[in-house]
């Protein structure tokens, strides 16, 4: 699923539905690297590569290597502190993810800020490719970049951890330490903002 699409699915829910459950065996092993420390190799194995394009689709691949190593450093000297009845492992570690980068909060809106601005370029064969990549600077169109501006920090952190992370309701609750509704109603505040900058239709062409 890409950017684009991930994104509109949260702003015209019921277009695109994915789905994802919770590895328990993920919380038995982080637990246990408390006192075998060479068992956290399974976490840093199994999350790395999903925290790096999370922070590489938010602040671009420089800065993504930097903080995805971070968060698993920070994971680990905090292993203990893990309670699997707080959540899953997925959500602990975006939790500490979402908390690096918003020390580069300003940079992000400032980045999508100036890829609304840009203008189209004429496409030329073989140029395609290219174009999306310097226009899309984060990722995401031109028109959602502008949106995405909008959306005030706190609803925009819930709606890409959901987009991007594609993370459940539940484990943006865990991973951002607030309730279950808070959750719902920072969504729907985001999803109204990016479907009245968008308007009625969807960016995708997924429109049926």
């Amino acid at each position: 699923m890409t950017p684009d699409v991930a994104l509109a699915a949260i702003a015209f829910p019921g277009r695109v539905q994915s789905a994802r459950s919770s590895v328990d065996e993920d919380s038995l092993v982080l637990e246990a690297s408390v006192r075998e420390p060479e068992r956290f190799t399974h976490i840093f194995d199994q999350y790395f590569g999903q925290v790096h394009s999370y922070v590489a689709r938010r602040l671009g691949s420089d800065l993504a290597d930097d903080l995805a190593a971070e968060t698993f450093l920070i994971a680990f000297r905090q292993r203990e502190r893990f309670n699997s009845r707080n959540g899953v492992v997925r959500a602990w570690l975006y939790g500490i993810a979402t908390n690096l980068i918003r020390r580069h909060r300003r940079n992000e809106v400032r980045a999508w800020r100036a890829t609304s601005k840009l203008p189209l370029p004429e496409p030329t064969s073989g140029h395609e490719e290219r174009v999306a990549a310097q226009v899309t600077a984060q990722g995401v169109s031109r028109e959602l970049a502008a949106a995405l501006a909008k959306v005030s920090a706190k609803d925009r952190e819930v709606l890409l951890l959901v987009a991007l992370g594609q993370l459940t309701y539940d484990e943006v609750a865990a991973a951002l330490g607030i309730a279950y509704g808070t959750v719902c109603s920072r969504l729907s505040r985001a999803r109204r903002v990016i479907r009245e900058s968008l308007g009625p239709t969807d960016p995708t062409g997924a429109d049926s």
